[in-house]
């Protein structure tokens, strides 16, 4: 018997596995989804962070945890080089962006932060470079900037200018114009479109140099100076045979020098030139490079060159001989003024009745409780400014006392002065060099080689225009006892402990009672030293050839500055400081130990007996050198006009006038009479 066949139930997929089935396909497609974008940008960000293992930058990095674009890069593609180099070459610093380029022969290197990351890459395809920090690819950018701008500022300043003004030069440098690699930055956030990498480099040079100031400073006579090299060069070739020989050429280019220094005239910079200075200056070089070809021979043009040079250079030191005897001789004249001045002075004071040719408190003259200052001058316009300077700057004038010594000449004129333009509440005194009966040639030395034939040979002989180191010290006021009264101050004021001296060539600009108050610790001389300039040392003003002077004196010492010192005559009389200077004076009869003046006997006699005081009390230089520092001016309380140009005369350096002009008062009728005026 055939088994019944047992039906076979199919069981029905369970409605939950089907469920699950479908949430697995849907996990995986949507797992797809987002890994696969990821996967990509992985790769897009590895390539980037590696530039040299692909052949060109990613078109665009987005910083997706700041939500912020970074910077778009344009870039040439990379050439391939065998070895990796240090670049070399020239070095640009623009601000585009915080980018610091570095163009070289082999490749562009950048240097940029982009969210702290410090990117270079250089020339060599497929190999990896170190990284280098910022901050030292920075510092030695800038350091090669600097270096380079420093050595040739001027020079491509010039070729600049030169080749603006239609070729008085040759044009800018090769080197420059073909540069390659740069990069530019966009203002938005969009690509750039690429651009030829000279134009870039182009562009972006004349932008720097239109939105800030370039950092050389602009030579304002520029094409001048070209212009006169061209004129130099056209003489030359106007004494040239075979250019001789050319009438029409010759012809023609005399007219054209007369047009080019027509044009120049007597202009001092650039901007002055007409505007048709171009045109005519092309001309000119146009027949210069005709002349060019006619001569073949250029030694012949290097013989005349030669020849030119030597002739200016004879010419130069020639002025230069003249220019100092002139300036010798100017700094003797006496000005119109100041000669007129005395006369109408004395013819005043004359006519005046004795009584009233006497000054008010005469008993403060011995009294040592005050401030006194020694004055010896017979320049009463040059007086009258110390005076008042240093009245109108003290805090007590009537504490103030000024004894001034002039010659018999200008004794009348001086005291005439000061009775009629009294300093305030301060003591005068006047007198002349004829009261001091005991100073003569049997006490002085130096009175007696005054008198001395041979003084006055050196003065007045007829070699007195040779050239001369030392023709400063032929001016005749050396022969003038006034010069040399400093060194009797306790003679002439034997009442008084401590007094200041003043040169009749300083203006006071602060108060000076201060100096009283210095303790110089048994020194007799207070002084400003000048150890600043190497011209002021011992050996420049004493022959330390002599051996009485090598053996006594350091030929580097610091000298120091006579014009406004302080004196304790108390210790001068102790040590016999006189006596001293005496001594010395009689060794040096025949000048073999110093030439004439009182700073070489005065740093001689007060040896090792000066106290340095401070800078700011005494600043010098105003009566030769024009670049005295104004704040150093400003700070001191005594300024000096020690040298050739005072400020009475027309010589004196202008800048410097008014700080002595404005204690003169110009409305005063004596100097309206004799016409002095600022």
């Amino acid at each position: 018997m055939r088994k019944p066949r047992q039906k076979t139930h199919q069981r029905k997929p369970n409605s939950k596995m089907v469920r699950t089935r479908r949430r697995s396909v849907l996990l995986l497609l949507l797992a797809l989804t987002v890994l696969s974008p990821l996967a990509l940008y992985t790769s897009r960000l590895s390539a980037a962070l590696n530039p040299v293992q692909t052949r060109d930058f990613p078109g665009e990095i987005t910083n997706q945890g700041r939500g912020v674009k970074a910077d778009k890069l344009n870039a040439l593609p990379l050439e391939t080089v065998s070895s990796l180099k240090e670049p070399v070459g020239v070095v640009f610093s623009e601000g585009l962006g915080g980018l610091a380029k570095e163009s070289t022969g082999s490749g562009v290197v950048f240097s940029e932060e982009l969210g702290g990351l410090a990117k270079e890459s250089t020339g060599s395809e497929g190999q990896e470079l170190p990284s280098r920090k910022a901050g030292e690819h920075k510092s030695r950018v800038l350091s090669e900037v600097t270096a380079a701008a420093d050595g040739t500022e001027v020079i491509e300043q010039v070729t600049r200018r030169e080749a603006q003004d239609g070729g008085l030069a040759s044009a800018v440098s090769d080197e420059q114009e073909k540069t390659t690699g740069s990069q530019q930055q966009s203002s938005s956030e969009e690509t750039v479109p690429k651009q030829t990498s000279a134009k870039v480099v182009m562009d972006n040079s004349q932008a720097a140099k239109t939105d800030g100031k370039a950092k050389s400073s602009v030579l304002p006579d520029t094409r001048i100076r070209n212009i006169k090299d061209q004129l130099i060069k056209a003489k030359v070739y106007l004494g040239l045979g075979s250019i001789r020989a050319n009438s029409q050429y010759l012809k023609d280019l005399r007219q054209r020098i007369r047009e080019v220094q027509k044009v120049l005239g007597d202009a001092s910079k650039d901007t002055d030139l007409p505007k048709n200075a171009n045109e005519k200056v092309k001309a000119l070089e146009q027949m210069l490079i005709k002349g060019k070809q006619m001569q073949d021979d250029c030694s012949i043009v290097v013989k005349k060159l030669r020849a030119m040079l030597h002739s200016a250079e004879e010419q130069l030191h020639a002025h230069k001989k003249q220019t100092v005897f002139l300036t010798q001789l100017a700094a003797k004249t006496l000005p119109k003024g100041l000669h007129c001045l005395p006369l109408r002075l004395a013819n005043e004071y004359f006519s005046l009745d004795p009584g009233q040719q006497q000054f008010p408190n005469q008993h403060k003259l011995s009294n040592p409780k005050l401030y006194h200052y020694a004055l010896f001058s017979d320049n009463i316009l040059a007086t009258a400014v110390v005076v008042n300077s240093t009245v109108l700057n003290a805090k007590h004038p009537s504490d103030h006392v000024f004894h001034i010594i002039t010659d018999r000449l200008n004794y009348a004129p001086m005291r005439m002065w000061f009775l009629s333009n009294p300093p305030g509440k301060a003591t005068i005194e006047v007198q002349h060099i004829g009261e001091f009966t005991w100073l003569n040639d049997s006490y002085s030395p130096v009175l007696k080689q005054l008198g001395s034939q041979s003084m006055i040979d050196y003065y007045f002989g007829t070699n007195h225009a040779n050239p001369d180191s030392n023709l400063k010290y032929r001016n005749p006021k050396y022969l003038s006892i006034l010069n040399h009264l400093r060194f009797y101050l306790p003679e002439i004021y034997p009442k008084l402990d401590k007094i200041v001296f003043l040169d009749d060539d300083i203006v006071v600009k602060k108060d000076l009672t201060g100096l009283w108050s210095i303790n110089m610790k048994g020194k007799v001389n207070g002084a400003v030293e000048t150890c600043g300039e190497s011209f002021h040392r011992f050996d420049r003003y004493l022959n330390f050839s002599n051996p009485v002077i090598a053996k006594n004196f350091d030929p580097h010492a610091c000298g120091w500055a006579f014009g406004m010192n302080v004196f304790d005559l108390a210790e001068w009389k102790k040590q016999n400081i006189t006596q001293i200077y005496h001594s010395w004076q009689k060794l040096n009869q025949d000048r073999s130990l110093w030439k004439l003046g009182t700073l070489p006997p005065g740093l001689i006699t007060f040896w090792n007996k000066t106290f340095p005081l401070s800078r700011s009390w005494h600043v010098l230089g105003l009566g030769y050198n024009p670049h005295v520092n104004s704040r150093d001016i400003e700070r001191a309380a005594v300024i000096h006009y020690n040298g050739n140009m005072k400020p009475w005369l027309e010589i004196g350096l202008p800048k410097f006038r008014s700080y002595w002009s404005k204690y003169l008062n110009y409305d005063q009728h004596f100097l309206q009479e004799c016409n002095i005026n600022r």
